[in-house]
């Protein structure tokens, strides 16, 4: 089945419900540190801007990546590097490990970006199977010990970040300020000449447009925000460890997507949710995590093949028109 954009647009609603849901949410994300644990929320938030820069590729590009997990864990070993062994501040550190996932990705962007289909596909995954290895090997990772008791720091001097639930708010801001980023972006031309990229590369190229500079830029703009969140990862848990760059991780995140809705905003925001959210709570419950996952979304493949936002929106589009006229839908 081919996604489209265009069948996950919202039902027209007006502007004051709209500021009503978005104030609802903001609420919920301030008072969250009352009623969840802190680090399990930052976990959260750190996975759902990682599954939402994968959908800019995967979901407005239409380009499947098997390999964002080695910009999501070497941002993590960058961050963890500069911060514990050269004494970086938190705000340098963040901008290594984004700046190792744009290069990895750059890198990445130019073996692969002329290919298409399963050979994109296959190449990431090779590419993210030699930084595992690199990992593996290198003496500054500390092998399957990882990077660990990576240091808290100051923001700016001022914000004392060994505090879990300040850490929270601090990535909280730093996370929403990506989502929108990633949001001007799918809104911008940039966005929708990648939308026209997916739905009909050839008639694109027709047009006299660089196909393969506009894949490689949206390519490099996913693996710095994926490693954006790997780098606060790193912080919240200090701990950069081989996880966090396997294949599984790569492998999970593009089920956040799918499970959630591809090609959407907010689909990768409640798949990573959802998904992070079985891992935690069948975690000391005995069950194989991964083939519960693995049931779920057999599931929506079969029941939800939008995906769970994808299919609430398809039905509040249709409930929509029953009682509205054609004119206003």
């Amino acid at each position: 089945m081919t996604y489209r954009y265009q069948d996950y647009r919202p039902p027209l609603i007006g502007t004051g419900p709209r500021y009503l849901l978005l104030a609802l949410v903001v609420g919920l994300a301030i008072a969250a540190p009352l009623a969840v644990y802190p680090l399990f929320l930052i976990k959260v938030l750190c996975f759902m801007l990682f599954a939402a820069a994968l959908n800019l590729v995967l979901g407005f590009a239409g380009l499947l990546s098997l390999g964002h997990a080695a910009f999501f864990g070497a941002a993590g070993y960058a961050f963890a590097q500069s911060a514990k062994i050269w004494g970086w501040p938190f705000e340098l550190a963040v901008l290594f490990g984004v700046a190792v996932g744009a290069g990895l990705g750059l890198i990445f962007g130019l073996v692969a970006i002329r290919r298409q289909g399963i050979y994109f596909t296959m190449i990431t995954l090779a590419l993210a199977q030699m930084v595992y290895f690199l990992a593996v090997q290198a003496p500054f990772t500390g092998g399957e010990d990882g990077i660990q008791n990576v240091p808290r720091g100051m923001l700016l001097g001022l914000v004392d970040l060994r505090d879990t639930g300040v850490l929270y708010y601090v990535v909280l801001v730093i996370v929403s300020l990506g989502l929108l980023f990633i949001r001007r972006v799918v809104h911008s031309p940039f966005g929708h000449i990648l939308g026209a990229i997916r739905e009909n590369e050839t008639r694109v190229t027709s047009l006299g447009l660089n196909v393969a500079r506009y894949k490689l830029l949206a390519f490099v703009l996913s693996a710095a925000l994926s490693g954006l969140a790997g780098a606060l990862k790193a912080q919240a848990f200090q701990l950069a460890s081989l996880g966090d760059v396997s294949w599984h991780i790569s492998g999970e995140v593009v089920l956040m997507v799918l499970i959630g809705g591809i090609g959407t905003l907010w689909g990768p925001l409640i798949g990573a949710v959802f998904v992070v959210m079985i891992g935690h709570f069948l975690a000391g419950s005995g069950l194989p995590v991964s083939l519960v996952v693995g049931v779920v979304f057999m599931a929506c493949v079969m029941l939800f093949r939008r995906g769970f936002y994808g299919e609430m929106l398809l039905f509040l589009r249709s409930a929509l028109r029953r009682v509205a006229p054609p004119s206003q839908v």
